[in-house]
């Protein structure tokens, strides 16, 4: 979910530009209740119990969205819907529920004009939604939908990964506490400032990344977040990135065998934050911890978001954050993992 860099050495990765997949209004439609016939629209106009269906020929497209030092959204300049540099309000969650009784949740985007008016909504859904099924409107929630947007973007460890700490003892992300020194690839020892948890359903833009044992010479299976970055070091720069160094997205690296996306049931999510963003071990694997950003703030509790917000060198500008490449560099490769694998050996 980022604005994709065609080489990292001219275009600095930016930390709150991304994308998300949209239905459009006019692919989801009331087959049945009060506002029958109609498109979806926003909060103030939706009913409960309505039942929204979604088009056959409805198909995702991808919104990309800048989020200002303020938190405002913007419409991105690589989006594929909705006009560049526009307004976006988040309105609301919406809670589904289908006859067999699996809920579903979407986020309802709102695209406004200069003149602050509502002119195009879009729905992320944050579970998959089906064709020819009917979902029923049970919950509408105007007040979480926007840290729920921000939990997308905050890179978390699943429950069971163990974390290289400054005695060298790997530890299960689930025993770590606020304190605890973790060894860190720029900057030594540091202690933990703050540690989130959250159990979702693993499906949609949840659903988690598996990384195999071996496949990146990972010492056992590593599980995390599919927008979570690895810092690999290339002995021969295999992909073309212009630098042995690079940050690489684990959805970006799914090959459908060494590293897969696992759906299904529930996964425990842990998010490790420090004074400044940081890269650490997983399973022997560098991968980076929580950005604090306009992007993620929105999902850590106020007292903390106020007390990273002044500390130096802080969440910005670090110089590992240049070294990502995007998945139109990536997509040029069959298998980006098996390829930075042999590479980080040569």
């Amino acid at each position: 979910m980022n604005l994709m860099m065609s080489h990292p050495t001219k275009e600095a990765a930016s930390s709150s530009a991304f994308s998300v997949p949209v239905y459009r209004a006019a692919d989801l439609r009331v087959s049945d209740g009060a506002n029958l016939g109609d498109i979806l629209t926003l909060a103030d106009d939706i009913v409960l119990n309505d039942i929204y269906t979604l088009l056959d020929n409805a198909a995702p497209v991808r919104l990309g969205l800048n989020a200002d030092p303020d938190g405002a959204l913007h419409v991105a300049a690589n989006t594929e819907t909705d006009m560049p540099g526009t307004e976006v309000l988040v309105d609301s969650c919406l809670t589904l529920m289908s006859p067999d009784g699996q809920t579903a949740e979407l986020l309802l985007l709102a695209i406004h004009d200069a003149a602050g008016r509502p002119t195009a909504v879009n729905a992320l859904p944050l579970s998959p939604l089906h064709p020819r099924t009917d979902y029923a409107v049970v919950r509408i929630d105007t007040t979480g939908a926007r840290a729920k947007l921000a939990e997308i973007a905050c890179v978390s460890f699943a429950r069971g990964t163990h974390i290289t700490l400054a005695s060298g003892a790997q530890t299960p992300i689930e025993e770590l506490r606020v304190g605890d020194r973790v060894l860190t690839r720029d900057d030594g020892i540091q202690p933990i400032r703050w540690i989130g948890q959250s159990t979702v359903r693993a499906v949609g833009e949840y659903a988690p990344i598996l990384i195999t044992a071996g496949a990146l010479n990972n010492t056992r299976d590593l599980v995390l977040s599919p927008e979570h970055r690895l810092f690999i070091y290339q002995r021969a720069d295999a992909v073309g990135a212009g630098r042995a160094e690079v940050l690489v997205r684990a959805r970006h690296l799914v090959n459908g065998t060494s590293v897969v996306r696992r759906g299904g049931g529930f996964v425990d999510y842990f998010q490790i934050l420090f004074d400044a963003h940081q890269i650490i071990y997983a399973e022997g694997i560098a991968a980076e911890t929580l950005l604090l950003s306009p992007r993620t703030r929105p999902a850590l509790p106020e007292e903390v978001s106020r007390e990273i917000a002044g500390i130096s060198p802080g969440h910005d500008a670090r110089p590992h954050l240049g070294f990502e490449v995007g998945e139109s560099l990536l997509g040029d490769h069959p298998d980006a993992a098996e390829i930075l694998r042999r590479a980080s050996m040569c």
